[in-house]
C-alpha cells in the first residue's frame, strides 16, 4: 500500500516518478511533515530543502550522501536496508525526457528548494597537487588515518587491525578473527625467528607487533601517516619490543634494503593504477631472492575503481581498485611468481559488521571526540561497505609470491 499526500513529500513523489519509473522505493518524510511512498518500506526523513537542492546539484550518490552526513537526509531505521531498496531502483532507473525535467524543476522552484545549494560539508576531502605525488599521497593518507588515534581504538579491534579479519565462523569475535589472519599471514610468509620482515604500509602495527611478538621476527614497518607511528613506537615500549620492531615515517617509493620477507596488507588500493607498477617493483626488489611477498589488497570490477563518490570524496581519496586478475598481472609483470591468491570476500561483511557494532556501541564517546558529522560518514562508509562485500562488487584477496632466483628452494607448500 502507498500512502500519498498533497504536500511536499507527495509533490517529490510525483515529480521523481518519470526517474524511478514508478513509486517511491522509500517512505519519504519531508520538513513539513507530509509523507509519500509505501507504508512498509524504509522510512528517509527531509529535515531541510538543503537536501534537495544537494540532489539538484549532484544527482545519485554525491548528493545523497552529503545530504546524509550534514543531517538534511536521515534514515531513523536500518539504514542497509534502506540503501539496499534504494540500489535496487537505481539499477532501473528510467531516463526523462525533457517535459519530466522541467516539470521537476518546476517542483523544486514550488517547494522553496532551488537555489545555490550550500557548501561541501566540512567532511568532504579537499586534496591538492598532482595525482599520486608524495605531498598529495600523504595528504590523502592523512585525512583518512589521521583522525586520531582513540578514534580507532573505539572503532577496530585491541590489535588496531584496519584490514579483513579471517572469521572461523560468523560469531566468532572481531579480535580472534583479526589474530587469525595475522598469525595465518606469518605462516605464509614462512616467518621463523630472526627473519627480517618488511611491512609495507604497516598501519597501527598489528602485523609488525604480532610478527615480532608471536613469530621471532624482526620488522621494519613503513607508513607515511604521523598519528600511526606515534601510536605503533608507544606499543613496542609497552611491549618491549625495542630490539626487534623500528617503525619508519617513509613513503613506499623509498623503502630501502633486502628482507627474508615483505607484506603490504590493504595499502595497494592507495597507490593508483599509473603508480602501481612501481610499488610491485619495490615490493620485488625489497625481498631477497627466494623470499616470499604477501599482499592483501581489494578488488572491484565495472565503474569507479575509486569506489564511488563517496568513498572518494570522504573516506579514501584517489584510492583505485581493478579485478584481482589485473593486479596479478601487475605482480608477475615485477618479477614476482604468484603461488597463491585465497579470496576472503565474505570473510570481510563480517569483520566489517564488528566494526560498526564498536561504532554504535561507542557513539556517544565518537561524537564527543570527532562530531555528529563525521561519525555519520563512518555509519555510511560501514554499512556501504558491508554491502559492496555481501554483494560481490569489491573482494579482497591475499596474493602470496615469491621472489626466483635462490638456488634449492622449495615452492611455499599450503602449510598453513
Amino acid at each position: 500500500m502507498t500512502e500519498h499526500t498533497s504536500g511536499i513529500a507527495g509533490q517529490l513523489a510525483d515529480a521523481l516518478r518519470p526517474f524511478l519509473r514508478g513509486d517511491l522505493p522509500v517512505r519519504l518524510k519531508a520538513w513539513d511533515g507530509s509523507v509519500a511512498g509505501p507504508v512498509d518500506a524504509p522510512l528517509v526523513v527531509l529535515t531541510s530543502p538543503d537536501a534537495v537542492r544537494r540532489l539538484l546539484r549532484h544527482p545519485g550518490e554525491l548528493g545523497a550522501a552529503q545530504a546524509y552526513v550534514t543531517g538534511e537526509l536521515d534514515v531513523p531505521g536500518d539504514l542497509d536496508h534502506a540503501l539496499t531498496r534504494a540500489f535496487a531502483v537505481a539499477r532501473e532507473r528510467g531516463r526523462p525526457g525533457p517535459a519530466a525535467l522541467a516539470r521537476a524543476v518546476r517542483t523544486a522552484v514550488r517547494i522553496g528548494a532551488l537555489g545555490r545549494p550550500p557548501g561541501p560539508p566540512a567532511s568532504q576531502a579537499r586534496i591538492r597537487g598532482r595525482l599520486h605525488s608524495k605531498l598529495r599521497d600523504r595528504s590523502a593518507i592523512s585525512f583518512h588515518y589521521d583522525l586520531g588515534n582513540e578514534f580507532y581504538e573505539l572503532v577496530l579491534d585491541p590489535q588496531l587491525a584496519y584490514s579483513c579479519g579471517y572469521h572461523s565462523s560468523p560469531g566468532q569475535p572481531l579480535e580472534d578473527a583479526q589474530r587469525a589472519k595475522l598469525s595465518l599471514i606469518c605462516r605464509k610468509l614462512g616467518l621463523e625467528p630472526g627473519m627480517t620482515l618488511l611491512d609495507v604500509g604497516c598501519g597501527w602495527g598489528s602485523l609488525a607487533l604480532h610478527a615480532a611478538e608471536h613469530f621471532g621476527a624482526r620488522v621494519t614497518g613503513i607508513t607515511i601517516a604521523a598519528e600511526q607511528k606515534r601510536l605503533i613506537e608507544r606499543r613496542i615500549r609497552e611491549r618491549g619490543l625495542e630490539d626487534r620492531v623500528t617503525i619508519e615515517l617513509r613513503d613506499y617509493r623509498d623503502a630501502v634494503g633486502e628482507h627474508d620477507a615483505v607484506a603490504s596488507i590493504e595499502m595497494g588500493e592507495h597507490v593508483g593504477q599509473d603508480n602501481y607498477p612501481a610499488y610491485a617493483a619495490v615490493l620485488q626488489r625489497s625481498v631477497r631472492p627466494g623470499g616470499r611477498v604477501l599482499v592483501q589488497q581489494m578488488s572491484r570490477t565495472g565503474r569507479w575503481p575509486g569506489g564511488g563518490p563517496f568513498i572518494e570524496s570522504f573516506i579514501a581519496p584517489d584510492m583505485y581498485m581493478r579485478p584481482v586478475g589485473e593486479t596479478v598481472a601487475f605482480l608477475e609483470r615485477a618479477g614476482l611468481e604468484v603461488r597463491d591468491v585465497h579470496a576472503l570476500r565474505e570473510h570481510y561483511v563480517l569483520t566489517v559488521a564488528g566494526w560498526l557494532d564498536n561504532l554504535r556501541r561507542n557513539r556517544e564517546r565518537l561524537v564527543e571526540l570527532m562530531g555528529e558529522e563525521v561519525v555519520r560518514v563512518w555509519e555510511l562508509y560501514l554499512v556501504g561497505g558491508s554491502m559492496a562485500f555481501r554483494d560481490g562488487r569489491m573482494g579482497v584477496d591475499q596474493i602470496l609470491m615469491v621472489r626466483p632466483g635462490a638456488a634449492h628452494t622449495l615452492a611455499p607448500v599450503r602449510d598453513w
